[in-house]
């Protein structure tokens, strides 16, 4: 038998050769090329940027005798979702005066900007740096933007859930002067303190950082808003007489799948231990390491923490986050997720003030003759001393609106032609997609721009039979990674091939269950008829109380399949 080390991947030497995220991002910066080398791609996600282009135009560009429409995609990296008005103005003007003129507000709570030619990404990243926001390990092998509830709540628990969100963010964000060089700093800086001497390291990361990307999430029993089973590392918090005594960590959890390669699944966390306020930062940081140093290197499809955490089983990670950490760690306490709220609609703070959540679908601001979602942002911003808030479901929560304001608030977005979150239908309200095409490079099928229409076809059968203002959540992707988290939701669409999906049923909307395949590669036409055919058996067959996803989970593929045949249609 070999003794050799496993080889490790490609991308693990560009990351060992990167001089910690340099690379020569620099020189192409300044060079005439429309698109970055396939190095600098790799060491720009850290970065927080993408290279895309538009894959609608890559037929005719090509016909044409043209390279493809190249663009970045840029993430910033917003705990929590938590902003100033200032903050998101800003980066409305930035979209339009730098990128395609769109916000997507993503399913981690920040934002994307899309369509940002090369030659503007370092104004671009300088911009969002002047606000006081960055974008640096919003992509890349490292702890990405840290999820919160967004809910703006006056007393301890919140201000507390806040505070933690930002230590931690900066407790395991990267130290590398990279960043500020490339991007901040004037080019040609002579600040010895920017260049990056050989002194320079990173303490929590090492010179190749993670394995493969890590995310992290908080979350209360109450409200799972954040689907806290689906990050790599979760905080429960644990609360009495109204003060956080702890958390419960989870780990282990992600979505992405390759179904090609069966060793890859989507997994949810793991109960691991319960930890107190004063302990939360440096477990989280063993936990990190414990990743950093075990975690397959050689297979970036298996690289995430979940295939360690099965490998090893809970205990054996326990135990090595008990060795990182320093001592050993007390088990969980027996709460666990029990309730999710979107935060839409009016919510009343605490203060006598209330926040209105305005549902968005799929997450995206633009403007056309049609509806006016920037418009309305800006109109709300300059007439309330508001902060805006992103919710994990592509959302905005409006903080701080007097009672006196309320009416205001709704007009102003009526007036844009905005869907009010009360005259949004529930299927809608609980929908979520990935951006897909034709930007990212990975998707199979639409999804952003397919799930609209989708909901469109179902809300009339849905309201037939009676089932409208049922409650579930349904999700869909363009590839199965999994940006959207569609394995633990009521009902998932994965694209599995041209026009075609699979059909996920029997999570559910607290987050704490795996769907199952119900049924592989549906025809996008049949999509709507299959799932009505799901509802349809649900209603002829479910018991008192249970919901869409239960009852899935509950009868399984087969009697699912035999029952939707069976049942009564509208």
């Amino acid at each position: 038998m070999s003794n050799e080390e496993p080889k490790l991947t490609a991308v693990e030497g560009i990351k060992q050769e990167s001089r910690l995220l340099r690379g020569t991002i620099a020189e192409e910066i300044a060079s005439s090329t429309a698109c970055f080398n396939s190095d600098n791609i790799q060491l720009l996600k850290f970065h927080g940027s993408y290279q895309q282009d538009n894959r609608d135009l890559r037929v005719e560009r090509k016909k044409a005798g043209l390279d493809k429409a190249y663009s970045m995609m840029l993430r910033l990296r917003i705990p929590g979702g938590r902003c100033k008005a200032d903050q998101f103005l800003s980066m409305l003007d930035v979209c339009e005066e730098l990128g395609n003129s769109t916000i997507k507000i993503t399913t981690r709570q920040t934002i994307q900007l899309h369509g940002i030619v090369k030659d503007n990404l370092r104004p671009t990243i300088k911009r969002v740096n002047e606000l006081a926001l960055s974008t640096l390990a919003a992509c890349g092998d490292v702890n990405r933007n840290i999820m919160c509830c967004p809910a703006k709540k006056v007393g301890p628990v919140h201000a507390e859930l806040a505070r933690i969100t930002d230590e931690l963010t900066e407790a395991m964000a990267p130290q590398t002067k990279a960043y500020h060089e490339l991007w901040v700093s004037e080019p040609g800086s002579s600040d010895k303190e920017l260049v990056g001497g050989g002194q320079e390291d990173e303490p929590l990361y090492g010179p190749t950082y993670l394995p493969r990307k890590f995310k992290m999430g908080i979350a209360l029993p109450e409200d799972n808003c954040i689907d806290i089973y689906t990050q790599d590392l979760g905080l429960l918090a644990i609360v009495r007489e109204d003060a956080i005594i702890g958390y419960n960590v989870l780990v282990g959890g992600g979505m992405g799948t390759t179904p090609a390669k069966k060793v890859t699944y989507p997994a949810l966390g793991k109960r691991m231990a319960f930890v107190t306020p004063d302990q939360v930062v440096g477990v989280c940081q063993a936990i990190l390491k414990v990743q950093r140093d075990n975690g397959n290197r050689s297979d970036r499809k298996t690289a995430r923490m979940k295939y360690l955490v099965d490998r090893w089983g809970i205990e054996k990670f326990r135990q090595e986050v008990e060795k990182y950490f320093g001592s050993t760690l007390q088990y969980c306490t027996p709460d666990d997720v029990s309730g999710v709220d979107d935060h839409m609609g009016w919510q009343e703070q605490g203060d006598g003030k209330w926040s209105y959540g305005l549902n968005i679908e799929n997450g995206r601001l633009y403007d056309n003759e049609k509806v006016q979602f920037k418009a309305a942002i800006r109109a709300i911003c300059s007439e309330f001393d508001t902060e805006i808030r992103m919710t994990g479901h592509q959302s905005l929560i409006f903080t701080d609106i007097e009672e006196s304001q309320r009416d205001r608030l709704i007009e102003l977005i009526t007036q844009h032609n905005i869907p009010t979150t009360e005259q949004t239908s529930t299927v809608r309200r609980w929908s979520m997609a990935c951006v897909a095409l034709p930007t990212c490079g990975l998707a199979i099928t639409e999804s952003e721009r397919r799930l609209p229409g989708l909901i469109d076809g179902l809300e009339q059968p849905l309201a037939k039979l009676g089932l409208d203002r049922e409650r579930f959540t349904i999700r869909m992707t363009g590839c199965p990674n999994g940006c959207a988290r569609p394995y633990n939701a009521d009902i998932a669409l994965v694209g599995k091939a041209k026009d075609r999906y699979t059909l996920y049923v029997g999570g559910g909307w607290l987050g704490n269950r795996l769907a199952y395949i119900y049924k592989d590669l549906v025809p996008d036409a049949d999509l709507v008829n299959e799932i009505v055919g799901v509802f349809a058996a649900y209603k002829a067959n479910r018991t008192e109380g249970e919901s869409v996803g239960d009852f899935c989970s509950r009868v399984g593929q087969e009697s699912l399949e035999a029952m939707a045949g069976a049942a009564e249609r509208p």
